[in-house]
């Protein structure tokens, strides 16, 4: 059975907003944690190829939630087209799980 907790995945251009968003998400119970990960993106923007170091924020939350997070993400963002993508946890720790839905809303 999967289980109705996701991932959800943004990225962000400096270090303070994606700290910003990690602990606004969580003061607003829209997720149980957010790890930050520095990185390096390449992509398609406007005909060009472009290159930057970004921010990876893994959210862990309910399904339930999605739309709720991805609206604060959308009204904290600096990007015209931020990155909100959803990925279903199929299978995890029932503790970590559960822990997740105690956390959030």
């Amino acid at each position: 059975m999967q289980s109705d907790c996701i991932i959800v995945l943004t990225t962000v251009g400096s270090r303070e907003l994606a700290e910003n968003l990690a602990k606004g998400v969580i003061a607003e119970r829209l997720a149980a944690c957010v790890q930050i990960q520095r990185i390096e993106s390449f992509y398609a923007w406007m005909d060009n190829i472009e290159h930057g170091s970004e921010h990876l924020l893994s959210i862990k939350t309910k399904a339930t939630l999605f739309e709720d997070l991805s609206r604060f993400i959308l009204q904290n963002h600096d990007y015209r087209i931020p990155e909100i993508v959803q990925i279903p946890i199929v299978k995890g720790s029932e503790p970590y799980l559960e822990w997740i839905k105690a956390a959030t809303k």
